[in-house]
């Protein structure tokens, strides 16, 4: 490999090609001296050059490539040349090799002691480099060096372990398999926290075992062979869970804490007893994550200020809609932290607690021991609350005493599994409440969802077909049919044209046109002034001002829709 140095130190190099001042490079020399670090991130974290100015710059000076990473072919099996630990360390990717030769990407090209030594680590191939943006690298690591590889190594050795001989080997105690069980789980959680799993499904099936792991809203799956390494890994949960492991024909219900890559995960965990054994699902609450303030909850500026001011009302209830997985605690605990001052009390009743809040005393249900959403609700009116917030409402007698007590000066905060904000007043007079308890209490419902956003990297402008044509005529004939896009796949969102998700919002503010439609219990004329009322934005029509915006595929908005072909 043929070296590529600098000739000149960087700082001398950008003042020579007048990319900085001498000034902007004396006030980095002197952040040098007081915090240590190299002058180009530096520089970048003074904000006097942007890390693709500087990139760019250092490459041409060296006579390098400067690559999108987003938009080249990586080669899986190059990638694994350099340990996952090593990459990180040095900011490298193997992104093609052969038996004579390797390109390799750095996002500093000018350090010779890592060139030095991954040209020794992967002698004889001779070394081509490339120079990338250190935060695509570490973007593509996460994608690139999955464990799926350490889980299936983990499996076979599993497997062994579980072989017929093993009786023997316990009563010898010599049983090895939950040090490996547990290695198994470990791996399996790093690599859900690794690329943004939400769950992980474990399905035995009659000759294989499925782990399926949610990302962005969509299953990702994995199978191993090794079929009889189930019911080690359920046992092993459920210790962790603790549950009781010897009940196999029962559903069961647990949760436990873990440290995966020092940060902590909360996993809550549910058993199913299936035809070829027990179906156990996780769901990852990641708590370094934090709790997500509602300025960047993604709501619309006009129905954020709307919903703050519900908020900011001393007693009714605000309702927040839509299935599991859409967000709804996510909103109601960013609601919670803006009430959250030394002048209000607040008390949460939540099946399960999810995130621990200073100053707020949050209720565990807990339905074996009597504890239900009802009994903490009528425990809560006593203890002098100013906001109170209920999990769910999941029956007549916990919406009756919610109600109640937001007629008696409390402002409520709950959730409902309906479809959007104008059934779910609706849904409450279903569930046996009197329409005038719902008319009097009932301030303002808000639906949302969480659709697939388009990976800014791979978005290419889509042509409407014949069948997108006419769901856009039906449900905004006014609507343009160009400006669409969609995704075609790259390195950044792992071939599948969306990176993250984005929120959609409905929010139905009740009008007293409204509350007397519901105090009457006239659900036409009700749903007529929903209709017909200018500021209500439905969740499909919310949905595509994003497609139009170009953050969601026009396929997000036809999945939110009634409208079928």
């Amino acid at each position: 490999m043929s070296k590529h140095k600098l000739t000149k130190r960087l700082g001398e190099l950008l003042i020579d090609h007048e990319v900085i001042t001498e000034q902007q490079l004396d006030a980095v020399l002197q952040q040098q001296q007081r915090e240590g670090g190299r002058i180009g991130a530096l520089m970048v974290q003074m904000g006097i050059l942007t890390e693709p100015e500087l990139l760019g710059f250092v490459a041409e000076q060296l006579g390098l490539p400067l690559l999108d990473l987003n938009k080249i072919d990586i080669d899986p099996k190059a990638v694994k040349l350099l340990s996952e630990v090593y990459a990180r360390r040095h900011r490298a990717l193997v992104i093609e090799a052969s038996d004579t030769d390797a390109t390799v990407v750095l996002s500093d090209p000018a350090d010779l002691d890592t060139q030095d030594a991954i040209s020794n680590l992967l002698s004889p191939r001779e070394v081509h480099l490339a120079v990338a943006l250190q935060s695509q690298l570490f973007d593509l690591y996460d994608h690139l060096y999955r464990r799926t590889d350490d889980i299936a190594h983990l499996a076979e050795q599993l497997q062994g372990e579980n072989a017929p001989s093993r009786p023997i080997m316990e009563a010898a105690g010599l049983d090895d398999s939950d040090a490996t069980v547990a290695k198994l789980l470990y791996s399996m959680f790093e690599d859900a926290l690794q690329v943004g799993a939400s769950d992980i499904h474990i399905e035995p099936d009659k000759k294989l075992i499925r782990f399926r792991m949610r990302v962005d809203g969509r299953l990702q799956e994995t199978e191993l062979k090794e079929v009889n390494i189930g019911p080690a890994i359920v046992s092993r949960l459920k210790i962790m869970a603790g549950l009781d492991i010897s009940e196999r024909r029962l559903p069961q219900d647990g949760r436990f804490a873990l440290t995966i890559k020092d940060s902590p995960v909360d996993i809550r965990m549910a058993t199913m007893p299936v035809q070829f054994g027990e179906a156990v699902v996780l769901r990852l609450l990641d708590q370094s994550q934090g709790i997500r303030s509602l300025d960047k909850a993604g709501m619309p500026p006009e129905l954020l200020t709307k919903f703050r001011r519900k908020l900011a009302a001393p007693n009714g209830i605000i309702l927040v809609t839509g299935p599991t997985g859409s967000g709804k605690t996510t909103t109601l605990y960013g609601a919670l932290t803006e009430l959250n001052t030394p002048e209000l009390k607040i008390i949460t009743a939540e099946d399960p607690v999810e995130y621990q809040l200073p100053r707020v005393n949050q209720v565990q249900v807990n339905t074996k021991a009597g504890l239900t959403f009802a009994s903490i609700l009528r425990t809560s009116l006593r203890q002098d609350p100013d906001v109170l917030l209920i999990g769910e409402m999941r029956d007549q007698e916990t919406a009756e005493i919610a109600m109640r007590g937001a007629l008696t000066g409390h402002l409520v905060l709950s959730t409902l599994h309906t479809n959007d904000a104008a059934s779910s007043a609706v849904r409450l007079m279903d569930m046996g409440v009197p329409g005038f308890l719902v008319a009097s209490t009932l301030k303002g419902i808000l639906a949302q969802r969480l659709v697939r956003r388009l990976c800014e990297y791979c978005k290419v402008e889509h042509q409407l077909e014949q069948s997108e044509q006419q769901f856009l005529q039906y449900l905004s004939p006014a609507a343009s049919h160009t400006g669409f896009y969609q995704g075609e796949g790259c390195a950044s969102c792992n071939h599948t044209g969306a990176k993250g998700r984005v929120g959609v919002y409905e929010w139905l503010e009740i009008t007293h046109e409204m509350a007397d439609c519901l105090r009457e219990q006239n659900i036409d004329g009700f749903n007529q002034l929903v209709a017909n009322d200018k500021g209500y934005i439905t969740l499909a029509k919310a949905a595509l001002k994003l497609a139009q915006a170009g953050d969601i595929a026009l396929s997000e908005v036809l999945r939110l829709s009634e409208w079928i072909d």
